[in-house]
């Protein structure tokens, strides 16, 4: 048993005692509610900060490490800890929260229930992100889908029904596939781990080991398959479970749609948050577990990561809705992280292939994955603002001029669309740069292809710049009011972030570069 102070089991658990607390309040309780779920998120945020400020880069192994017997018979552990990867995914989930429930004033109808669910998902993704034992960790990656749901179906817009099912169906089939694959795991290895058959860091050492292959052939008995068959099944069903969260192409089909109904706050969420959840997946699971697997796929896997990236940025361009766009627009920012992640996976065995590249693409894929969560949670934040100045509208082409009439709203959102174009100083270019860098290394003809979709970003997003801000100003905005005080508390520190991140990326590159090249060690052997 720990000792120390459980400071993450306090981060995990105040969201969810603030969820029961505002879930308590009556309809009319509305002010009191939205002021509670802001006042525990902030809590988590300061937290979050303590954790960042106590954090040693330089140590090995993961940090604030809690560790108690759970559930004996099932040899199940109550296991958390954080090394810089998981800290930067828990202080980005605390601070695009608060961000979301300040964007969410347009909330009117069941406001505690609203609120009390944000606090839910909150505590789903802490937990995701802390977690060091599989049992553990499932729990909350389920926990996170049940208040997105809800969220999408309770509170979206037209075809929110629809919408919300999509979403559920395709995420809980990949979490079936997950779990299964994780079942045949824990009957493979039990009898070779003992209490520890759930714990990541050992099921990783088997991974680099390879001997996956001969603990299943003998444990489950499928004998009618080779042993490297039946790992190959099993790295394919949670495979799919990572690639619907992402999503990679093509099972990103669900995330347009529901991006596109949700509230603005809830699309907050769903972008800067929970799309990580696939990519961390990735990193802390799939990739140490499966290293030899993600080798002999690793052409399919390359290509898939370049589809995801120049298709989503094609489909960007055709679409006239901006939430699509910015949706679509999304995926193919996280086609990126999958494009550095697989490439990093390419070496392994006795050819460790060049070390600095492989640090260079996974360091970029943090970076971006934390850039994209604050920029794109950002913009769909601008679009609200839009929704709720136009009475709905959201049309490339419904506008034109704004910046005549709101100069300050145009600018701010024009910093935003510009950090997720990559521009120098700003802090969507690092993490672009440093997953090109790494990529063109180990796989100079997959960056080649995926710079295509660099150019239909930039050619969509100034797009979007020149019909909703430039022009002549239509009539009927002739009063469109600029950002108020609360709509720049929102934007204005996150707009400070992109700057600052942009350029001193150190403050982040300290926390991951260690964990990093921890990784790269393990993908040696």
């Amino acid at each position: 048993m720990s000792e120390a102070l459980p400071i993450l089991s306090c981060v995990t658990l105040a969201p969810l005692a603030g969820g029961c607390v505002v879930a308590g309040l009556g309809p009319h309780q509305k002010v009191l509610a939205r002021r509670l779920a802001l006042g525990f998120a902030g809590l988590v945020l300061i937290l979050a900060a303590g954790l960042w400020w106590a954090f040693k880069p330089e140590a090995a192994g993961p940090q604030f490490v809690e560790r108690w017997v759970w559930i004996p018979t099932l040899q199940v552990e109550y296991c958390l800890g954080l090394d810089g990867l998981s800290l930067l995914m828990v202080l980005l989930t605390a601070v695009v929260t608060p961000m979301a429930l300040l964007a969410s004033r347009g909330i009117d109808e069941r406001v505690p229930l609203y609120h009390a669910l944000v606090l839910f998902l909150e505590a789903g993704l802490l937990g995701t992100f802390t977690a060091l034992n599989f049992f553990h960790w499932f729990l909350f990656w389920e926990l996170s889908l049940v208040p997105a749901f809800f969220l999408v179906r309770l509170w979206g817009g037209p075809d929110r029904g629809p919408a919300a099912t999509q979403f559920f169906v395709y995420t809980m089939v990949g979490s079936v596939t997950m779990l299964l694959g994780f079942l045949a795991i824990f009957l493979g290895a039990k009898d070779y781990l003992g209490t520890k058959v759930f714990d990541f860091m050992t099921l990783a050492d088997l991974g680099r080991d390879n001997r996956w292959a001969a603990y299943f052939h003998v444990n489950l008995g499928w004998y009618s398959l080779t042993a490297e068959q039946l790992t190959m099944i099993v790295f394919l069903g949670i495979l799919l479970g990572f690639a619907v969260k992402v999503p990679m192409m093509p099972f990103h089909t669900w995330l347009p749609a529901t991006y596109a109904v949700a509230p603005a706050g809830v699309t907050m969420l769903l972008t800067g948050l929970m799309s990580k959840m696939g990519v961390y997946g990735f990193v802390r699971i799939l990739v140490p577990l499966f290293p030899e697997q993600v080798r002999l796929l690793l052409t399919p896997l390359l290509w898939l990561a370049v589809a995801t990236i120049v298709f989503s940025a094609a489909a960007a361009f055709a679409q006239r809705d901006l939430k699509r766009m910015l949706a679509y627009s999304s995926v193919n920012h996280l086609g990126y992280c999958l494009l550095g992640l697989v490439a990093a996976a390419r070496f392994t065995g006795a050819d460790a292939g060049p070390a600095g590249d492989k640090a260079a693409a996974l360091n970029g894929v943090w970076l971006q994955m934390f850039n994209h969560g604050l920029t794109a949670a950002t913009l769909f934040g601008f679009v609200g603002f839009l929704e709720a100045r136009s009475g709905g509208l959201r049309g490339l082409d419904d506008f034109g001029g704004l910046r005549k009439v709101a100069p300050v709203f145009c600018g701010l959102m024009g910093i935003a669309l510009f950090a997720s174009l990559g521009l120098p100083g700003l802090n969507g270019f690092v993490g672009e740069f440093l997953i090109f860098k790494g990529v063109f290394g180990l796989a100079g003809w997959a960056a080649v292809a995926a710079t295509l979709g660099l150019l239909f970003t930039a050619i969509f997003l100034l797009t979007l710049l020149q019909r909703v801000f430039n022009g002549p100003l239509d009539e009927r905005w002739a009063a469109f009011a600029d950002l108020s005080r609360r709509e720049r508390l929102i934007v204005v520190p996150a707009t400070i972030l992109m700057f600052v991140l942009g350029i001193c990326p150190q403050i982040l590159l300290e926390i991951t570069n260690p964990a990093v090249l921890e990784l790269v060690e393990r993908l040696k052997s």
